[in-house]
């Protein structure tokens, strides 16, 4: 009898082994699938975020392109119509550039060189660097144009000499379509975009495309810093890893001089696997702006 239960205990405990190595195994395969699993999830997420790192961090240049953009159109066009109030009153060109131009800081020297309608403007910044809007400007602008007091468009031309913004070297030739009217009755500026910038850190990226800058208020005030511009266009920025942004001015920009940022407007951006929209928000005058990838996330933008 004692015989018999040993041995039926014996039976029990080994089907109980036969029974728990198969549901060992099942259960061991299934924590491995989930270590695997989470491994696998947390690797996405964390490239999924460098992805989104690296992505905003491209368009953050970009948008510091744009101020670059914003303030070398305003100088240009506030030294351009600075000489042209000189001309216009005075018959002929100084050598500099009269109390419409007292936006320009003391700290640039301004340079008119005239032969007969053809006008040569230099804004030497210096060495050292000058502050125009919060930014530290090194170098030179040089621009021409041809007068002509009846021609209702207007080309003029520049040039950036061993050019400075922000410690950032900025290499452009480029010109600026005046136009005296367009349909809505104002002053338009068309801009080539065509510019390189190399950051201090070695990071570079071109920009190509165009930008219409139309003057909506303060146009023959005298005074260029209560001038506000709409803009809109379209270019492409390029950078020296090869990726490539496609942008498109969705709700125009709006550039108050006084504001080293634009304070509102929205462009689209598209990269391959990447895409979103811009804004600049509602009016306010900061350095604060949201991107929104195409899949609804947000992520909020702090402009240098």
């Amino acid at each position: 009898m004692n015989y018999l239960n040993l041995k039926l205990k014996k039976n029990s405990k080994d089907d109980m082994g036969k029974n728990f190595n198969p549901l060992a195994k099942n259960i061991l395969g299934l924590l491995i699938l989930l270590v695997v699993t989470a491994s696998c999830s947390n690797n996405e997420d964390t490239t999924e975020a460098e992805d989104l790192s690296q992505d905003t961090t491209e368009v953050q240049r970009s948008a510091e392109i744009d101020q670059i953009d914003n303030i070398l159109g305003d100088l240009v066009i506030d030294a351009y119509e600075a000489q042209e109030a000189t001309a216009s009153r005075t018959g002929a060109s100084t050598n500099g550039l009269d109390s419409y131009a007292k936006d320009l800081p003391e700290c640039v020297t301004v340079t008119v060189v005239a032969q007969q309608n053809y006008r040569e403007v230099t804004l030497d910044f210096g060495t050292e660097g000058c502050e125009i809007s919060g930014h530290i400007i090194q170098g030179q602008i040089v621009f021409d144009y041809t007068r002509n007091t009846e021609a209702q468009q207007i080309m003029i031309n520049y040039n950036l000499v061993d050019f400075y913004f922000d410690a950032k070297n900025v290499i452009a030739s480029r010109s600026i379509l005046k136009e005296l009217s367009n349909d809505n009755g104002n002053p338009q500026f068309t801009h080539n975009l065509s510019i390189t910038v190399i950051w201090p850190n070695g990071v570079q990226a071109s920009r190509e495309g165009t930008r219409i800058r139309e003057w909506v208020e303060g146009f023959g005030s005298g005074t260029f810093s209560d001038n506000v511009f709409e803009i809109t266009g379209n270019w492409t920025a390029t950078f020296v890893n090869g990726n490539t942004h496609n942008y498109q001015v969705l709700v125009p920009l709006r550039r108050e001089v006084v504001c080293a940022y634009f304070v509102s407007g929205s462009f689209d951006v598209e990269r391959t696997n990447f895409g979103g929209i811009f804004d600049y928000g509602e009016g306010d005058c900061d350095n604060q702006a949201t991107f929104t990838f195409n899949n609804g996330t947000e992520i909020p933008i702090v402009l240098n």
